[in-house]
């Protein structure tokens, strides 16, 4: 059975590519989509890996982590990238495995009037306000976590993410572990029935609402917050210290997870042990289906795939996301020796 790219989707990315017929003839480009949480991230990648060979290219196109898992599934594309765990059903049936690409972390933003200083947030307050219970932004509760700040008499504005993203998963997995209120009436999902919120469909535009919102909050990727020079807060950890999100609490909370044997593959990096460690934290993952039937295509992602996992990991490193830890990307190496 041929592998199929998306119709419209596979032929857009070809011409948008290819120059001269022959060109196209002998270039395999490397189809993937998933979560928009990483895509500042894939861009570099894709813009570092296409100069290497011209015969091997690589296009990923940002749609949404459900959409990524839904797509590789079906045998569309070559690769995936998201933050929800694979289902056993996925792995099983479509044969699908997931390994880690990068380590992201999730961040609270914030738009208070008045207030340029770090906020502190626990996981059961986010909780309360994500759930509508905290309503206002000088409420008892959050005056308590940020003695000596100033904090307005005005109402909370805040803005989610629709169904079936990663960045959703993530955030109301570390909820539902710290506040058994949230685990009940929303629990870890993509998809979660927030009781509140405006939604903002991709991780850019939760940035600009949250930005142009007064009073506001909402939740994104850390390299989005800091790129645009976001406030982000600081989160209480399972060790009682209040951290912010930097590649030094992200490998902390790889570490504390993983070591020492680092072969967690599909790991649960939120709210980790480790005085150190940002408890927000996740891998990105690739989906990749473990038998590919066109030899040159697997061949060809064999190859971006090894370098990923070396010169793209200080790519991910120098654009100031964290990269994984050596021993961890050399059981990965071995694991991809099996994906043909």
């Amino acid at each position: 059975m041929r592998r199929r790219l998306p119709s419209s989707l596979g032929i857009a990315l070809l011409l948008s590519w290819c120059g001269p017929i022959a060109l196209c003839q002998q270039a395999v480009v490397l189809v993937g989509s998933g979560s928009t949480v990483p895509a500042p991230l894939v861009s570099k990648w894709a813009d570092a890996f296409n100069q290497r060979n011209r015969n091997i290219q690589m296009r990923y196109v940002a749609s949404g982590a459900g959409e990524g898992i839904a797509a590789i599934s079906h045998g569309s594309g070559d690769f995936a990238l998201g933050e929800v765990p694979l289902t056993t059903q996925q792995r099983s049936k479509a044969g699908l495995i997931e390994v880690p690409a990068v380590v992201i972390a999730i961040v609270p933003v914030y738009n208070v009037p008045g207030v340029q200083s770090e906020l502190r947030f626990s996981g059961e307050v986010l909780a309360d306000i994500f759930l509508g219970k905290i309503k206002r932004w000088n409420s008892p509760a959050l005056v308590k976590l940020n003695p000596g700040v100033s904090l307005p008499d005005v109402p909370i504005k805040v803005v989610i993410r629709p169904a079936g993203k990663g960045s959703n998963y993530i955030f109301t997995e570390f909820l539902s572990k710290v506040s058994p209120k949230f685990r009940s009436e929303i629990g870890a999902t993509a998809s979660p029935k927030w009781p509140v919120g405006k939604p903002a469909e991709r991780s850019s535009e939760m940035v600009d609402t949250v930005r142009s919102e007064s009073g506001s909050i909402g939740y994104v990727e850390a390299q989005y917050a800091i790129e645009s020079k976001m406030q982000l807060g600081l989160v209480l950890n399972s060790s009682g210290h209040f951290v912010k999100a930097s590649p030094d609490t992200l490998t902390e909370a790889c570490r504390a997870v993983e070591a020492p044997a680092y072969d967690k593959f599909s790991a649960s990096l939120t709210d980790p042990p480790g005085a150190r460690s940002f408890p927000i934290s996740s891998y990105d993952w690739f989906y990749l289906r473990v038998n590919m039937p066109e030899v040159k295509r697997a061949a060809a992602l064999q190859e971006f795939l090894a370098w990923v996992f070396s010169d793209g990991q200080q790519i991910a490193a120098n654009a100031g996301y964290t990269d994984l830890p050596p021993q961890l990307r050399a059981k990965i190496g071995t694991l991809l020796k099996d994906v043909k």
